[in-house]
């Protein structure tokens, strides 16, 4: 076309005219079949010849276009010439005309052309087209686009995605995905019109044109743009438009498409890709009106749907947050558009959260005033709680919009309280379900008003105290937490508000509240953290409570006053003003001495008095009285003056029933006691006397009151100067309080011991005076307080040991000392924790220069020095432990001598004592003098043996006692000088090294407990077992003696981990101080510390990290800086014989691999894997647990250390050598389940990211896994296959399963890893380790699992196989043959298939024709056989085709195998491989016959006969004659087969010669004429056998022999033996004896008659009288007549009877055509004999019949023999005509018969018996 269009050319106009001219001539006289040929060549030339300036020219090539135009516009079937139209158009510097009228006729071509060439043709019509005029673009997108909506709405080919692909101009691919867009878009017309949502109107003529897209066209159209945007495999941000648009669409197909590409191709979008989200935002809002844009060009917003969509998409995007003003043109038509919804409205205000949150400031300020009116507009239009949940979720995003907006411009808020008013009455009216939206925003909005006006504030200030006592929880909750974070701590409104928040009844409120008033409550605040803060003053706080509520200072002497607030507000408000009061005095101590400041406590005096009212809870007595009681230690003048006038009211409080409430009482009675006359204090300690000492013995609660009253009292009196004169109050006191002691119980004997105690603090305690003389209290007291320190009050006991330190503190009798400490001593076996400490309190208070005084004790808060020290586990605080203020020290004998007394005690008896109880003691004791007089000449003396007993305790086993001594050892450190510290520290490390010196030996006695209880188990009577001497006797009874020398050992393993332990503690307490003293013994300590700090004790792990994280700055460095030694050090105690050394170091290492570098670690792989493996398989579970830890952190450490994408690939393959061998040999083939599955799931990632590493390790790990898939599967499955048969499962769908499973599980997942990575090298080495796979792997899914991998392998490597394929037939063929699973087989048969693809064409031959060979081998080679060629055929067909001629003739005959499993198989491939069964077998018939005849004639397989016998059968159907070249060599070798002994299945072989007889007959008989008496002999010699399939078999095939060759002699070869077994079969039905010649042969059929099938016989019989001739017919009369008689016999069944019927009916049908044929001879008056005598004999029968058998088809069938029957007798002469006697019976079965057709029947009858009836009434 080329050649022409050029030559047209050069040609002149008058020749082109002349040309154009015969061409029009041509398609005139064209036929409409040429027309196609014709235009292909003219429509070229013709437009081509437009380009001609010739107006003749063009007139012409338009005349020919218009004949054109009319001959083909209503033939479609007419194409067009595509290509070179295209082709033309395509040209450069071609005419505008001749393209325009191309563009035309390509439109029009492309209708007529076939799908391959248009889907081909329309990516090329894509290529250009942005150089295209603007019109022909539109034209040629619309053409592409109903191309794609034709070929790809349900795939796209390859080929054509290519092409798509292919598109490399930028901007043809722009124009072609936007024209996609619009496509998308484009949604079909409404019948009412309007605008297309998303697009212009030019964009929507642009994608229809002329006539409107509708339904299914355009739907296909958007499924296959949707398919090639797939196909061209764009960026995310490309298509993601277009898949969002098809997600929104109106047709459901296109929606599900959308919404599946979405998540598949587009879910990776980059959502701040500006171009993308701008675009989307004019897809949404249209056009801005502000564009100057023509009407039809405006683009309008889209649909509803997809607007919801792009919503919750810019609601995910900070650029679309930052696309101002787009983003506000979009919130607001969501808000107020046109055509917005409640659901856009929601998104609306959720984009508005999101801009407000994201947007920038700059942007926020243009907007956020005017979306905020917005959103307060809308929140106006709604009424009150909306029910609807969209409209909730709106108005929810409203309010988060505003507390959003509150925190980016908080100036907006800042000026009024409108807004706040606002949220805060919102929260009161608004539904439960957004309330807390609303709180959330008003808790923001808190922050706005941070610097507001002072205006402002105060308005709010009323604003919240009002709200702060709204009903609903959450308005409180708002109001609280602006107070709290609005106002600081010196605000008082606001602490108000804390104040009556405190009493909330929500613990959130609550909480809050708290913490508005008590900000530093949270853990870990120093005790002087207040410091930090400033509280308001205590006037100015008072001043606001009181303006609030003045009567919060009114009290009566009897606290009979009403509370105004709950007890919660009164406490929070004590405490609070406590804490001002105490922040006032600690900043100017000197305004205690302002008038104005003494006011302000009086006035919190008052307000305290006022909540003791009796209505208060007991915790609001209690902490007033201890408010009370703080003011007064602070300002004791003040308190003492105040209470000395209400020392009435005081006293009420003494018999409180709160115990802390009693003791302050008392003790601010003996505050005010001081400002009292002396004779005031003498008068009220005798009333309080007297209040005990009468004869009605007071409460409980007044006499405890009164006693500690006593005490303060009376020490406060002979504190005075001048004192109370000893002889007089001071004897009546001190007997008082002695009597109590002696005479009440445990409680308030300790009471009175208290009393005597705070006396003692005073003065000595002087004797009692009795008439007999003096007495010495402690005397006195002795018996009682030995009774009570036994007793089981323990806080009795505290108190009353306690007191005995306080009495001895001025007490200087050596007797006194001595009662007093052999009392404190006897605690010494003491178990209560709480009363050693009080006894070592007791004792340092004894021993002098305690940091407390005797003010402290009985003036203030004061509780014991054992609170005051957290019971020792921390230092008292400098200004105790440091002050020189203690008591002066009394000097003496006596007090030397109770210090050495104590010493004695603790250095020779307790602490080295065998009862772990008393050294318990000895420790508290010893750490108490530390403590508390750790300053005193005589300890300082001391420290270095109080440092060895310490050091020697550090082992025990009682953890308080190892805690003691290790905090001992860190308060002797900061006692001790230099040396000590130094000796100190190198002890510890030695310690905790396992190098420490020999401890001091303890005794072991009978009852020393040597392991606590339940360490070592029970005796073997169930007894303890844990004393030595229970030790011993355990040894003893064992036989075993020495046995207790390793029980000894036990327990010195276990005191040298608890010694490690408890220096531990100690050491962490020292270890900032020691400094650089520790660094030389870093080396030593740091493996030991890491591993330490994982030991299973948790106080060891605490202590540990304490000392690692006060020696270690950067723990990080010095790790790497050891890590030899740590990791030697941890290897080695991996296998340590001490479980808690392996547990800690698995769960170290597992810690310290973790981010290591190759060549920090590489060296230690192989043995951290051991040592993870050998915990995994741990005796003890939590060693097992920790072996588990380390697996997984080493393993996640290998699978780095092995991927080439984050390791050096030469590191990668060290890594992979180490490690890959030993899982594959250690790690997989381990019995441990845990391990095995830790190691296959490495393994597995290894393979993942080992790349091309794993090369020189495919051979082991393909092995290994395969193996690994049947030794790792669950033995239940194989256990379930084992007896499957008898729980109804087939095995082979088990067996389907137990591979699915395989498939599935990590090890097949590996495999397909390795795959990946195989290549012609790797080959060599994995081949002959698969072929040994292939001999001896065992198990299922192994052997299962060999065969698809070999599979696998061959088709990735390909032809790199070749070399192999010959050892890979020789194997997988026998493999196939010898298995007997049927999936194993298919497994092996497809991989076998895959190498015969590769294999040689020798190699090939053999493999089929071995294959063929199994189909005559047993079931399971035939099997074999089956799933070979199935294989071969569906994987290697190109060689297989081949060898069509002997696998045809197989496939054949295998169909008709007995076993269904295997017939099936080879049906299928009869089905895949024939084109049509006729067709096929012509083609091979030759080859199936003699495979046949080979078969019957040789094999000695009666299957293989019976199905080459059906084969035949088959081959006689299908072909009929068309066998008849053949029919020789099959009819010989089946009668040679049919004589001889019978076999199952043999009937098949009489089977097939009736059918080859019925095919081939008319051969057969021009062949040889005698045959077919042959073929009749040979079946009716087959008819006498006895065995009943078999006979039957015989009668069919002899039913077709006589029928197809149609014989006149058959009748008489036949009929006398089917006769005979007709008598011999009815007489056995019937009973009844066979007529005379026929006995014998009745006799010889003996019981087998009953198998003979009538029905069968009867049919042959039928078949015979069609060919008999007429005289043997009438030969055989009788016996005829005697046949029918005996088979229409009741005893029957009616299936022969129907036979009968029929061979009735063909009898009557001869014997009328010999009726006629034989008129007027002889033989005429025979036949109407036999007419007329059968007629009367049978007629009856077959009536009694219809009338007796209910079957409708007896009844037709019954019916059309009477009409046989009748019609031959009505033709008789009128001379056979008699009486019919069964007439009115045949009236009366007409009558009642149902089936209409009998009855029909019935009266043809009925109407051929008048005739005779009539006749024979006018005869003479």
């Amino acid at each position: 076309m080329a050649e022409s269009s050029t030559s047209t050319m050069a040609k002149s106009d008058s020749e082109t005219e002349e040309l154009l001219d015969r061409m029009l001539t041509r398609l005139a006289l064209c036929d409409d079949s040429k027309l196609e040929a014709l235009l292909s060549k003219l429509l070229p030339l013709s437009i081509s010849s437009l380009s001609s300036s010739s107006q003749a020219v063009r007139g012409k090539v338009l005349e020919i276009l218009s004949h054109v135009n009319k001959r083909v516009k209503h033939q479609p079937e007419i194409g067009l010439p595509l290509s070179d139209l295209w082709r033309i158009y395509s040209e450069t510097n071609v005419a505008l005309i001749v393209r325009n009228f191309c563009i035309l006729y390509i439109e029009m071509a492309f209708e007529r052309v076939d799908m391959k060439e248009k889907e081909m043709m329309a990516p090329t019509l894509a290529s250009n087209v942005s150089k295209l005029p603007h019109q022909h673009q539109e034209i040629i997108l619309r053409i592409i686009s109903k191309v794609i909506g034709e070929c790809h709405s349900s795939q796209i080919d390859p080929e054509v995605a290519a092409k798509y692909r292919a598109l490399s101009k930028s901007r043809d691919k722009e124009l072609f995905i936007e024209h996609c867009f619009h496509v998308i878009l484009y949604q079909q017309p409404s019948q009412s019109g309007g605008n297309p949502p998303g697009l212009s109107i030019v964009q929507a003529n642009r994608v229809a044109g002329k006539d409107p897209l509708k339904g299914h066209a355009l739907a296909a159209r958007k499924l296959g743009i949707l398919n090639v945007i797939e196909a061209m495999d764009l960026s995310p941000e490309v298509v993601y438009s277009i898949y969002l648009a098809a997600s929104a669409d109106s047709q459901e197909a296109v929606v599900k498409r959308g919404d599946e590409l979405l998540k598949k191709k587009a879910s990776g979008v980059n959502l701040e890709d500006p171009l993308l989200i701008n675009k989307l935002f004019v897809l949404f809002n249209g056009t801005p009106v502000s564009e100057n844009v023509a009407p039809d060009s405006r683009i309008n917003p889209s649909n509803s749907a997809l607007r919801v969509k792009l919503m919750s998409l810019f609601c995910r995007s900070i650029t679309a947050a930052n696309s101002f003003p787009s983003s506000l043109q979009c919130i607001f038509g969501c808000m107020y558009g046109s055509g917005t919804t409640t659901r856009l409205k929601q998104f609306g205000m959720e984009f508005t959260v999101w801009v407000f949150k994201h947007a920038k400031l700059d942007q926020l300020k243009l907007m956020g005033p005017v979306i905020l009116n917005s959103i307060l507009k809308s929140l106006d239009g709604y009424s009150g709680n909306e029910t609807d949940m969209t409209s909730r979720d709106t108005k929810s995003f409203a309010f988060q919009a505003i507390g959003l907006l509150a925190k980016r411009m908080p100036q907006l808020f800042r000026e009024k309280i409108d807004m706040a008013a606002r949220l805060f009455n919102s929260m009161k009216m608004e539904s439960q379900t957004i309330r807390f939206t609303i709180q959330e925003a008003t808790i923001s909005l808190s922050a706005a008003y941070k610097g507001a006006p002072a205006s402002v504030l105060n308005d709010l200030e009323s604003l919240l105290l009002k709200n702060s006592q709204e009903e609903q929880n959450e308005v409180r909750f708002c109001a609280v937490r602006w107070a709290t974070s609005l106002f600081d701590l010196q605000h008082c409104p606001s602490r108000f508000i804390c104040m009556l928040g405190a009493a909330d009844t929500k613990l959130d409120v609550r909480e809050m509240a708290l913490e508005g008033l008590f900000p530093l409550k949270d853990e870990g605040q120093t005790l002087n953290s207040d410091s930090h803060q400033i509280y308001p003053k205590l006037g100015a706080m008072l001043d606001y409570i009181l303006i609030q509520q003045p009567k919060l200072v009114e009290s009566t002497e009897t606290r009979g006053q009403g509370l105004v607030f709950p007890s919660e507000t009164y406490i929070a408000m004590i405490k609070f003003l406590l804490k001002c009061f105490e922040s006032e005095m600690e900043h100017n101590s000197s305004r205690k001495e302002s008038s104005e400041f003494k006011t302000s406590v009086q006035n919190m005096c008052l307000l305290l008095e006022h909540a003791m009212a009796i209505e208060g809870s007991i915790e609001l007595h209690a902490t007033s009285s201890k408010a009370l009681l703080s003011v007064g230690s602070n300002m004791p003048d003040v308190i003492a003056s105040h209470y000395a006038t209400k020392i009435s009211w005081l006293k009420q409080l003494l018999s409180h029933t709160d115990l802390d409430t009693r003791e302050s009482a008392a003790r601010i009675l003996g505050i005010a006691s001081s400002a009292l006359p002396t004779p005031a204090s003498t008068a009220l300690i005798s009333e309080l006397i007297s209040m005990i000492s009468g004869s009605a013995k007071p409460r409980f609660e007044l006499y405890y009151g009164a006693l500690c009253a006593i005490g303060y009292v009376a020490a406060d009196c002979v504190y005075r100067i001048p004192a109370v004169p000893e002889t007089t109050v001071f004897q009546v006191v001190l007997k008082c309080l002695v009597d109590a002691v002696n005479s009440e119980g445990a409680t308030l004997s300790s009471i009175a011991m208290q009393a005597l105690g705070h006396l003692g603090l005073r003065v000595p305690l002087p004797p009692l005076i009795y008439d007999s003389g003096p007495a010495d209290i402690l005397t006195l007291v002795q018996e009682k307080l030995k009774k009570l320190l036994l007793g089981d009050d323990n806080k009795a006991v505290q108190n009353a040991v306690i007191s005995l330190g306080h009495i001895c503190v001025m007490e200087t009798s050596p007797s006194h000392l001595n009662i007093a400490t052999d009392l404190i001593f006897s605690l010494c076996r003491s178990r209560v924790e709480d009363i050693l400490f009080a006894a070592g309190e007791a004792l340092s208070f004894m021993w002098g220069a305690v940091p407390v005084t005797a003010d402290v004790i009985l003036k203030t808060n004061y509780t014991s020095l054992s609170l005051s020290s957290k019971f020792l586990m921390e230092n008292m605080n400098s200004s105790m432990l440091n002050s020189s203020k203690g008591f002066i020290e009394v000097c003496g004998d006596s007090r030397g001598m109770i210090r050495e007394a104590i010493t004695r005690k603790l250095f020779d008896d307790l602490l080295y004592s065998s009862r772990k109880e008393e050294r318990c003691a000895g420790t508290v004791w010893l750490l108490s003098l530390t403590i508390y007089c750790g300053h005193h000449s005589t300890i300082q003396q001391m420290l270095p043996e109080i440092q060895d007993s310490f050091s020697n305790l550090l082992g025990e086993q009682n953890e308080l006692t190892q805690e003691l001594a290790s905090q001992g050892m860190s308060i002797v450190y900061e006692l001790g000088d230099a040396s000590m510290k130094k000796n100190l520290v190198n002890a510890l490390v030695s310690t905790l090294t396992g190098s420490g010196k020999r401890k001091r030996a303890v005794k072991l006695v009978g009852d020393t407990e040597v392991f606590q209880e339940g360490t070592i188990g029970e005796s073997l009577n169930g007894g303890k077992l844990n004393t030595y001497k229970e030790l011993c006797s355990l040894a003893n009874e064992m036989g075993q003696p020495d046995l207790i020398y390793k029980f000894m050992d036990l327990a010195n393993h276990q005191a040298a981990l608890n010694s490690k332990r408890g220096a531990a503690y100690g050491f962490s307490k020292i270890a900032k101080q020691a400094g650089d003293a520790l660094q030389p013994h870093l080396r030593l300590l740091i493996p030991r510390l890491i591993r330490y700090q994982y030991d299973p004790e948790k106080n060891v792990q605490d202590a540990m990290s304490h000392i690692w994280k006060s020696l270690i700055t950067d723990s990080k460095k010095t790790i790497d800086d050891h890590l030899d030694l740590i990791m030697d050090d941890l290897l080695t105690q991996c296998g340590s014989r001490l479980w808690r050394s392996r547990e800690a170091s698995c769960l170290a290492l597992a810690d310290i691999i973790q981010g290591q570098k190759f060549d920090q670690i590489g060296k230690y792989l192989r043995q951290i894997w051991t040592s993870a493996f050998r915990a995994m398989d741990d005796i003890k579970e939590t060693v097992r647990n920790s072996g588990d830890k380390l697996c997984r952190a080493i393993s996640s450490l290998t699978i780095r250390l092995c991927d080439v994408s984050l390791t050096e690939v030469a590191e990668s393959r060290q890594a992979m050598d180490t490690v890959l061998p030993f899982l594959l040999k250690e790690g997989i083939l381990s019995k441990v389940d845990n391990i095995r599955k830790a190691s296959i799931g490495v393994v597995m990632k290894l393979a993942k990211g080992a790349g091309i590493a794993l090369r020189p390790h495919l051979a082991d790990l393909v092995c290994c896994m395969l193996e690994s898939l049947s030794s790792l599967e669950d033995q239940g499955l194989n256990y379930v296959e084992l007896h499957a048969a008898n729980i109804g499962l087939q095995t082979e769908k088990l067996e389907n399963l137990r591979i699915s499973i395989s498939k599935s599980s990590p090890m097949w997942e590996t495999l397909d890893l390795c795959i990946n990575v195989v290549d012609s090298q790797s080959l060599e080495l994995l081949v002959p380790r698969l072929a040994q796979m292939v001999r001896s792997g065992v198990g299922l899914n192994t052997r299962v699992g060999v065969a698809n991998f070999i599979s696998l392998l061959v088709q990735k490597v390909g032809s790199d196989i070749k070399p192999f394929t010959s050892n890979l037939l020789r194997l997988l063929f026998p493999a196939v043959k010898e298995e007997r699973s049927a999936a194993t087989k298919r497994a092996f048969a497809s991989a076998c298939a895959l190498v015969l693809k590769q294999a040689t064409a020798s190699q090939a031959q053999k493999l089929v024709e071995d294959t063929i060979t199994l189909h005559a081998g047993d079931k399971n080679e035939q099997m074999s056989c089956a799933i070979l060629l199935k294989s071969f055929t569906s994987t290697a067909m190109d060689i297989i085709s081949g060898y069509y001629a002997d696998i045809v003739p197989v496939i054949f005959i295998s169909r008709f195998e007995d076993e269904k499993s295997i017939s099936n198989i080879f049906e299928e491939l009869w089905e895949e491989n024939t084109s049509g069964e006729q067709l096929t077998l012509q083609l091979y018939m030759k080859e199936i016959v003699l495979l046949i005849c080979g078969i019957i004639s040789s094999s000695s397989s009666w299957a293989g006969k019976k199905k080459s016998a059906q084969a035949t059968c088959k081959l006689s159907e299908v072909l009929g004659e068309s066998l008849s070249p053949h029919h020789q060599i099959l009819l010989q070798s089946l009668m040679k087969e049919i004589p001889g002994r019978l076999w199952e299945g043999k009937e098949a072989l009489l089977y097939a010669v009736g059918s080859l007889s019925k095919s081939c007959h008319k051969a057969i008989s021009a062949e040889d004429p005698g045959a077919s008496t042959a073929i009749m002999n040979l079946l009716l010699s087959a008819c006498t056998k006895k065995v009943k399939k078999y006979r039957e078999a015989a009668l069919v095939s002899l039913n077709e022999v006589i029928k197809s060759f149609g014989a006149l002699e058959f009748f008489d070869a036949a009929f006398p033996l089917l006769f005979d077994m007709c008598l011999s079969a009815s007489s056995k039905k019937s009973g009844q004896t066979p007529r005379g010649n026929d006995t014998k042969d009745a006799e010889s059929d003996g019981s087998e008659g009953a198998s003979i099938p009538l029905d069968k016989v009867l049919e042959c019989i039928t078949s015979c009288i069609h060919v008999a001739h007429r005289d043997d017919i009438i030969k055989e009369k009788e016996n005829l007549k005697h046949l029918f008689v005996i088979t229409l016999s009741p005893e029957l069944p009616w299936t022969v009877k129907t036979s009968s019927f029929l061979s009735i009916r063909k009898l009557c049908s001869r014997l009328s055509e010999t009726l006629h044929d034989s008129e007027g001879t002889s033989q005429h008056a025979t036949v109407a004999s036999l007419v007329n005598e059968l007629f009367h004999l049978v007629s009856p029968k077959v009536i009694e019949c219809i009338g007796t058998i209910k079957i409708a088809q007896v009844h037709v069938s019954a019916s059309e023999c009477l009409l046989e029957l009748t019609t031959p007798y009505w033709e008789l002469p009128t001379i056979y005509w008699t009486e019919v006697s069964f007439k009115s019976e045949l009236v009366h079965l007409c009558e009642v018969e149902k089936n209409e057709e009998a009855k029909s029947l019935l009266r043809k009858c009925m109407a051929k018996l008048e005739k005779p009836v009539e006749a024979s009434s006018e005869a003479p």
